[in-house]
């Protein structure tokens, strides 16, 4: 098992005729995941060869999905674009979007968002993420697919890069699914939506979440695993020596007062249980103890 996606999922690129779309369009593919064809709208009917494989482009999500029979798009477009990427694929009732641009304005973020509320037939990941990978089944994205393997954990992150260290320090465990939701102040998918889907799947035994400062989304995540999730879980909060009023990389860890801070969110995730670790290694080492490993 794992949560979003698996060895059927059928994905299309938005965005794979641009030289990022086809760099990691290559990737995916070499990682086994089962593209199907991409969409650039102007350039329907054009056919992609990548490393062997011939992919269709399509000009709409809807035109794809109609031939393919595709059921996650992967967006890698520019931050001007990824509004309209966004709406097309939701308008086609794509089930999941994962939305990797950075540096979308967040009050386009926020349109296609709560667009895809009002819709209700699309979960969105992202933006500003690395995506998702279910190790040897389906890679979305742009996360390592060599660093780890398939295994019993759950991960979920807001920052990439600590996606990809904590995958590699407990790559001889393996993973179950490994999301990267994004450090934006508004994105789709949250901590909180896949804690849910981890203590759903049966074969996740144990969940990793990474947070960092600003915003309450780890607050209201240890709120919901005190509630909710019954499987052990350990986490991690990136920006302890972060200063007050700054803002730190991404556009949402931004620490007004106590509000927000790393401390606060320590605080709160051991009184909901969580083991909280001060560094990723050593979040690596108890979620080790957990496991007997």
């Amino acid at each position: 098992m794992s949560i979003f996606i698996n060895a059927s999922s059928k994905v299309i690129v938005q965005g794979m005729t641009g030289s990022e779309g086809t760099k990691h369009t290559r990737r995916m593919l070499a990682s086994g995941t089962k593209v199907v064809g991409g969409v650039t709208p102007g350039k329907g009917g054009q056919v992609v060869d990548i490393d062997g494989t011939s992919l269709p482009v399509f000009n709409t999500v809807a035109e794809a999905m109609t031939a393919t029979g595709a059921n996650v798009s992967v967006v890698f477009v520019p931050p001007k674009f990824a509004k309209a990427a966004a709406i097309d694929a939701i308008d086609a009732t794509m089930p999941l979007v994962v939305v990797i641009t950075e540096g979308i304005p967040v009050h386009d973020s926020a349109y296609f968002y709560a667009y895809s509320l009002q819709k209700g037939t699309t979960q969105i990941v992202g933006p500003n993420c690395p995506g998702l990978i279910s190790p040897e089944q389906s890679n979305v994205g742009i996360i390592p697919a060599d660093i780890t393997k398939r295994g019993p954990i759950g991960l979920v992150s807001k920052s990439g890069t600590l996606t990809y260290q904590m995958m590699y320090e407990l790559r001889d465990i393996g993973f179950s699914t490994a999301v990267g939701i994004g450090g934006d102040p508004v994105i789709g998918t949250t901590h909180i939506d896949c804690l849910r889907a981890f203590q759903d799947d049966p074969e996740t035994t144990a969940i990793v979440m990474i947070g960092e400062i600003g915003g309450d989304a780890e607050e209201r995540a240890a709120a919901f695993i005190a509630e909710y999730v019954t499987k052990p879980v350990v986490g991690y909060v990136a920006g302890f020596t972060a200063p007050e009023g700054k803002t730190m990389g991404h556009a949402g860890a931004i620490v007004s007062g106590s509000s927000g801070t790393a401390q606060a969110k320590k605080d709160a995730l051991e009184a909901a249980g969580v083991k909280v670790g001060q560094t990723p290694s050593e979040t690596a080492q108890l979620m080790r103890d957990i496991l007997g490993r």
